[in-house]
């Protein structure tokens, strides 16, 4: 009788392992976007009845789903089934330029506890991680709940990231040698996942705002910094080197103002944080509550930050043409101030083809939309790897109470 050689059969069992994570994956996707009948999620993913049984019961077993029934137009109860929403949080957290932002969720993307606190974040990098640690902390214990409870920690970074988790030592120098994931992955002993903020940003678009229904947009958080989050096929696109979407440092004026990133003339050069307080004078805050009172040296300065924009959108709308782009971050706050000459720019300047395809629209996603971004960066993978939701033995009692 032949048997197959020791690697072979090695080979063999990763090929089902990794065939059998494919295909529970495929089954909590529809879990949690919906209630399911085994029969409905046999119909839905393709896979044979015995097939769906045999996820369903592993996922019952470990308590990432259960059973409810509801009466049929036949007379006969159906069992449907649903994800626990609350079995494990997400905490996501925005590190700005300028604040830090954190927020706990539960697995459809509730809002459980936040907060939200101006610091330092290129200058002083120690102040920044105490600040992230000490959120978590806080949001947790507003709920009466441990670490046992999250399923992992998703961050935003205002900047590219190098080698996978480190920051880009360009635009935050400060942070060289600090690995800002491996700090909370040491001190909270939980999955800690890290992308650039644009990107988390358009993530939070694609799973809970204005991209939910479209698969190719882009993204633009207009805040300290100008960045974009590309989204093709309803994927978050980085590019070879993980840079794309540096949006901020395309060049507006060949002989504008020094950047940050050390060129010429780029956007953020132009629109960013920095750029408007210097032309008014005053903080960003106070020039969007001037702005929108009517002060014709502020209104100014946020018609001409909307016309810079409205050449890179333009540019962005030739390039990429996506269905979509979607402004977030601090300075849409002046609204129509802003998005009207940003689209008398656009329609100056780009394609009349490209406009007429894509809209341009304001996230309404609120203020936390990077923050809820990273959660949903966790919520993915945990979809992906149901290890990631089951509970944990020091959740009982207490706290498995404070969950539901």
């Amino acid at each position: 009788m032949f048997v197959n050689s020791p690697n072979e059969q090695r080979r063999n069992g990763r090929g089902q392992g990794m065939l059998r994570a494919h295909n529970t994956a495929a089954v909590l996707h529809l879990i949690w976007a919906g209630s399911y009948s085994r029969a409905d999620l046999a119909r839905s993913t393709g896979l044979s009845r015995s097939t769906v049984t045999g996820i369903v019961g592993e996922l019952l077993q470990v308590g990432v789903v259960q059973e409810s029934s509801t009466q049929s137009s036949g007379g006969r109860p159906s069992i449907l089934l649903r994800l626990k929403e609350r079995v494990r949080l997400l905490v996501g957290i925005e590190m700005g330029a300028s604040h830090i932002s954190t927020v706990l969720t539960d697995l459809q993307g509730e809002f459980l506890a936040s907060r939200s606190e101006a610091v330092d974040v290129q200058g002083k990098p120690g102040l920044a991680m105490d600040c992230m640690q000490r959120h978590i902390q806080e949001t947790l214990q507003e709920l009466g709940l441990g670490t046992s409870a999250l399923a992992g920690i998703g961050l935003a970074v205002p900047c590219p990231l190098a080698d996978g988790d480190v920051l880009d030592p360009h635009i935050l120098p400060l942070w060289r040698g600090i690995r800002p994931a491996a700090v909370l992955r040491a001190r909270f002993a939980v999955p800690v996942m890290m992308d650039n903020d644009a990107n988390l940003g358009a993530l939070a678009e694609l799973w809970w705002g204005a991209g939910r229904e479209v698969g190719d947009f882009s993204y633009i958080k207009l805040a300290t910094g100008v960045g974009a989050g590309q989204i093709i096929n309803g994927q978050v696109y980085r590019g070879s080197g993980g840079i794309a979407g540096e949006i901020g440092h395309t060049a507006i004026d060949a002989n504008g103002p020094l950047c940050r990133c050390g060129l010429k003339g780029c956007l953020e050069a132009m629109v960013g944080r920095e750029a408007l307080e210097r032309r008014v004078g005053t903080d960003l805050e106070t020039l969007l509550a001037n702005a929108n009172a009517g002060d014709p040296a502020s209104t100014r300065a946020i018609a001409d930050a909307g016309t810079y924009m409205g050449i890179a959108v333009a540019n962005l709308l030739n390039l990429m043409n996506p269905a979509r782009v979607i402004l977030g971050g601090a300075l849409t706050r002046a609204g129509d101030l802003l998005l009207k000459p940003l689209m008398q720019a656009v329609e100056a300047r780009a394609l009349f083809s490209t406009v007429e395809s894509s809209r341009v629209v304001l996230s309404q996603i609120g203020p936390h939309a990077v923050a809820k971004g990273a959660a949903t960066l966790v919520l993915q993978a945990a979809l992906n790897d149901h290890s990631l939701l089951t509970p944990m033995p020091a959740m009982a009692g207490a706290q498995t109470e404070a969950l539901q």
